[in-house]
């Protein structure tokens, strides 16, 4: 009940409290309004039994010391025919040995007989304590006689009560009428209300859940002019939405410039590697133009051609095989580490720096990963991890198969990643500039294939630890 209540727009829950606030309302006035009514009611008909009661007294006083049944019978004759009377349903006059002396009705109570063992005298009451709470048509009142100082007998009264109940009856039919005509006239007056105070907010929802990944900024024209504390919430908004997509662009502008500084570094490292072959190439070519008549030289020519044309092969298939491989492809094989370290010995050669190359898992470990990614993701860490170390210094990667799939790790000896680095390598915070050229690349490739990122510094060399479970792509076609 309360979850389904829960799931309810506020535009219905505010009015459905409204009303039950009013219900609640209406039943405690309609209670004291009842209540009021029935203490008035009693307190009338004590009165009225007390006049009763009291006349009777006075006329009976004496008849009841003679034991004259005639007069007292007279006497209730008489007084059951007055029109304040006529509520008394039934009076029986008993004597001080609560001996029956007469009664209005005989039949009900013959003479002789004893008051206490009539069926009327059950449940009767003192005259102080008459009450309409039982909803009895009739109400029994037992009240002594007194005569001149003395108790002389006893009087028992029924008396009608029926258009009392049906006072009160009418009453609460009334009251009941006109709270929930109230109490239903506020709900929807609260539902209305409610439903025009919360057009803003629904304004606001709609933006907010119809601009995907950029939310949508609200026009000038919806903003609630009647309402400052909405139009100050929608202009905040529209600051909000101004912010992401600022936000947005610049981490576009980031990745893309992360990207050209990756590819630019990549390309002049390949160049370099292209370019030192490319002088002994022409050399070979100007040497066997030069002695084409002479077969060894032309046989050791041709031979540095073909070396120099397999490794230029080699460059343009690593290069090749970096760029057409998509995320959902291959999967991923020792070849790959091989063209990794294709690719990266030219840096490494060009600042002298010392390799460590440790790839212990085997094939049927490296197959349930994707080559793509995992590439990617390496690269990156590998040349900024040769950026770190420096001229002289020492990268490595190791790659191991455990229980809990493929743990890769890259370090360097340099002096270690800086708190903006840091913060884009396991935060993948793209708002933060500074070094570490793809580190926000590299967060999203590791968390979009389920891989953990891990960062420690051992022994004055920074160690960046790669975890990613087994299953998450690649086949071995």
């Amino acid at each position: 009940m309360i979850r389904a209540y829960r799931r309810l727009p506020l535009a219905i829950r505010v009015p459905a409290v409204v009303a039950a606030l009013m219900v609640l309302a209406g039943l405690v006035a309609s209670q004291q309004v009842l209540g009021e009514l029935t203490r008035g009611q009693e307190a009338r008909l004590r009165e009225l039994v007390r006049l009763h009661v009291d006349g009777l007294s006075v006329a009976l006083g004496p008849s009841v010391l003679r034991q004259d049944v005639w007069e007292i019978y007279d006497t209730l004759d008489r007084a059951g025919r007055s029109g304040d009377a006529q509520r008394m349903a039934l009076t029986i006059v008993a004597d001080a040995g609560d001996r029956i002396l007469a009664a209005s009705d005989p039949r009900r109570a013959p003479v002789d007989g004893h008051l206490h063992d009539l069926a009327a005298s059950a449940g009767a009451l003192p005259v102080d304590a008459i009450t309409l709470a039982s909803d009895a048509p009739r109400v029994r009142v037992l009240a002594p006689l007194h005569y001149q100082g003395r108790n002389v007998g006893t009087i028992l009264t029924e008396l009608d009560v029926a258009d009392l109940l049906a006072e009160r009856r009418r009453a609460a039919r009334a009251l009941l009428a006109f709270n929930g005509a109230v109490t239903l006239g506020l709900a929807l007056i609260g539902y209305v209300a409610v439903r025009r105070m919360m057009r803003p907010v629904a304004v606001l929802a709609r933006h907010m859940g119809s601009g995907g990944a950029e939310p949508v900024p609200i026009p000038e024209a919806d903003l609630p002019s009647g309402d400052p504390e909405m139009a100050r919430l929608f202009r905040t908004y529209n600051g909000m939405t101004g912010a992401i997509r600022a936000r947005a662009v610049a981490e576009r502008r980031l990745s893309e410039r992360e990207r050209l500084v990756s590819l630019g570094r990549l390309s002049s490292s390949l160049a370099h590697e292209i370019n030192n072959p490319l002088g002994g190439l022409l050399n070979a070519a100007d040497t066997i133009r030069a002695y084409p008549d002479r077969p060894d030289v032309v046989r050791k020519s041709v031979e540095l051609l073909m070396r120099g044309l397999n490794h230029m092969r080699d460059v343009a298939k690593a290069i090749l095989d970096h760029n057409r491989l998509d995320r959902a492809g291959a999967a991923l094989t020792r070849e790959d580490f091989d063209d990794l370290r294709l690719l990266l010995s030219p840096e490494l050669e060009r600042l002298g720096q010392r390799l460590s190359w440790e790839i212990e898992a085997g094939a049927e470990d490296l197959a349930s990963h994707p080559a793509a990614p995992l590439r990617q993701i390496l690269l990156n860490l590998l040349l900024n991890a040769s950026s770190a170390a420096g001229s002289g210094g020492a990268v490595g990667l190791s790659v191991a198969a455990s229980d809990r799939g493929l743990a890769m790790t890259v370090r360097d000896d340099g002096p270690g990643l800086s708190a903006v680095a840091l913060a884009r390598l396991l935060g993948g915070d793209g708002s933060a500039l500074g070094d570490g050229v793809g580190l926000g690349v590299v967060h999203d490739l590791v968390r979009e294939i389920g891989g953990e990122i891990g960062h420690a510094r051992v022994d004055g060399r920074t160690e960046i630890r790669l975890s990613f479970p087994d299953g998450q792509g690649g086949s071995a076609g």
